[in-house]
């Protein structure tokens, strides 16, 4: 129909005005019948759906959603409450993954978890090795008046770091003491700095850790229910190079605060900035207690769950630390 008018003045020279007429209206009511004929079936597209139809999808719908909820319920029962965690995710697969899979999800900062109830015991030489362990609540102990009375309890706090307070990569040897397993930390990333903030506002530092660890277990094999906890050593959260506000620190900076000589004459009234002044690298001691409850054999993977105690940050000296009580749980691998 568009190239009728561009035909017309060739038409003219070889047809009559009659005839060129009724060929052009000839053209003009197909055109029209096909309009017709498309507006209607795109029409009767837009239409309603007849209801029985429809009815008989929605309960085909229904029917397979209620397939799907009755498997999922069927599932949770056959699995258990005591169920690995949702997106658990074992160390075979997370060995499988590359580094851009890993990158920006979270798992560089979770613990794998293990999957069975089998038995290891450790021969002479072993070792324990990949050793992770992953904090899951955080509690510091306060000071709480009632009724007249001042009683310290742990107040559940909530950690502001993002997701680097994990410990991983430990390794540590593995003896026997009167048949019982003694596991000795001695390398890895056993460190972290951690902030926790207390419902109030507060914020306490802390170096999480595990440093020069010597655990001592309850029998001679890895198995479910097997205990074993030790002492550990907790450095300054803060190391000598590092300068205070006023460019104080422990190694290197000033020796006292520029601003106010006359009240650090070594005589009267330094009592008040001393531990401001005199950067201490304290070490501390914590504890921690472990307890196995998943043991892989075919993997030489055991986990389980932890309590740790430990001693917050000191300013250097300056402060009073807090006990911070840390909950989660810790994998490793007989090697």
């Amino acid at each position: 129909l568009l190239a009728a008018p561009c035909l017309l003045p060739a038409l003219s020279h070889q047809v009559s005005q009659f005839r060129l007429f009724s060929f052009y209206k000839y053209i003009t009511m197909k055109f029209t019948a096909a309009c017709s004929l498309a507006f209607v079936a795109s029409a009767s597209a837009f239409a309603p759906a007849n209801q029985g139809a429809r009815s008989t999808q929605l309960n085909a719908l229904k029917d397979d959603v209620a397939k799907v909820g009755a498997a999922v319920a069927a599932g949770a029962v056959a699995v258990g409450v005591a169920a690995a965690p949702a997106q658990a995710i074992t160390k075979q697969e997370l060995n499988q993954l590359s580094y851009l899979q890993v990158k920006g999800t979270g798992l560089a900062n979770r613990c794998p978890e293990v999957i069975g109830e089998d038995s290891i015991t450790p021969k002479a030489g072993s070792k324990l090795v990949d050793m992770c362990i992953e904090p899951k609540a955080w509690a510091v102990e306060e000071e709480i008046g009632k009724a007249g009375k001042t009683e310290k309890k742990f107040v559940n706090s909530k950690v502001m770091t993002r997701q680097t307070y994990t410990l991983d990569g430990i390794e540590g040897s593995i003896s026997t003491e009167g048949g019982k397993i003694v596991f000795t930390e001695e390398e890895g990333i056993d460190y972290a700095p951690t902030t926790v903030q207390l419902p109030g506002g507060e914020r306490v530092p802390f170096l999480f850790t595990v440093k020069d660890l010597k655990a001592t277990g309850n029998g001679g094999a890895f198995k479910p229910g097997f205990q074993m906890g030790g002492d550990f050593n907790v450095p300054s959260y803060r190391t000598g190079l590092f300068l205070d506000p006023k460019g104080r620190g422990g190694t290197t900076g000033y020796d006292m605060a520029v601003a106010l000589p006359g009240l650090q004459s070594g005589e009267e009234g330094d009592e008040e900035l001393f531990k401001e002044n005199n950067k201490v690298f304290e070490v501390t001691q914590g504890r921690i207690e472990m307890e196995v409850n998943k043991v892989n054999a075919e993997e030489s993977d055991i986990g389980g769950v932890f309590v740790a105690t430990q001693l917050g940050d000191t300013d250097m000296g300056s402060k009073v630390p807090k006990k911070i009580l840390t909950k989660g749980i810790f994998y490793a691998r007989v090697d």
